[in-house]
């Protein structure tokens, strides 16, 4: 079996006001969950700092990572292997459902 995304992995970073008044997450992209014949692995960018990452509340020495499905049409991991490294992205201006 080949390595299969099945997450997305992202931190909530801040926060901004939409145009109408609505309060927006905004939301960064640190990795990925993949899984293949020998179980399920974590893939971080290497540019991640947890330390970095702002917390809303005393959450002492945790950082909450949310998992969110792949949108459709995700490229799989032998595809990004080939391409090389990825540049991180930011919803600037998105849904909260789709954080990245």
């Amino acid at each position: 079996m080949a390595n299969r995304k099945i997450y997305d992995l992202a931190v909530k970073v801040g926060s901004y006001t939409d145009k109408a008044g609505e309060k927006k997450s905004r939301w960064q992209n640190v990795g990925a969950m993949f899984e293949n014949d020998k179980g399920r692995f974590i893939m971080l960018a290497r540019w991640f700092n947890p330390a970095g990452v702002p917390s809303e509340t005393s959450a002492g020495e945790s950082i909450p990572v949310s998992c969110f499905e792949p949108r459709s049409g995700a490229v799989d991991a032998a595809q990004q292997r080939s391409r090389g490294p990825s540049v991180p992205k930011s919803a600037a201006g998105g849904s909260d459902d789709i954080p990245f």
